[in-house]
């Protein structure tokens, strides 16, 4: 194994998600795709000095084991400041579990 290619988390509102990750992330997703009425049901942003991936997909396309509580996928990111990372993260509505 050599890394991860992509990264994908369910969303209940793709574009307050969208928004929210754009603003968090500092970019804008460099892929998305439209279900056939138009609304948004896959973004995609590429990240990091490696470009991994994070996608967002409409929750409507889980599977019914998906889960819906918090721990359902768990992602370690590398940042240059936690602390600043974790209150910016709070200020912009993230709940700190542990």
């Amino acid at each position: 194994l050599r890394g991860f290619a992509t990264i994908n988390y369910w969303a209940d509102d793709m574009e307050a998600a969208k928004k929210w990750y754009s603003e968090f992330l500092g970019i804008s997703p460099y892929f998305e795709r439209s279900r056939p009425d138009g609304q948004l049901a896959y973004a995609e942003f590429r990240l990091g000095d490696y470009q991994h991936e994070l996608g967002l997909i409409d929750r409507r396309y889980a599977p019914a084991c998906a889960t819906t509580s918090p721990g359902g996928v768990v992602m370690y990111w590398h940042v240059d400041d936690v602390e600043a990372t974790l209150k910016n993260l709070i200020k912009m509505g993230a709940k700190e579990y542990e």
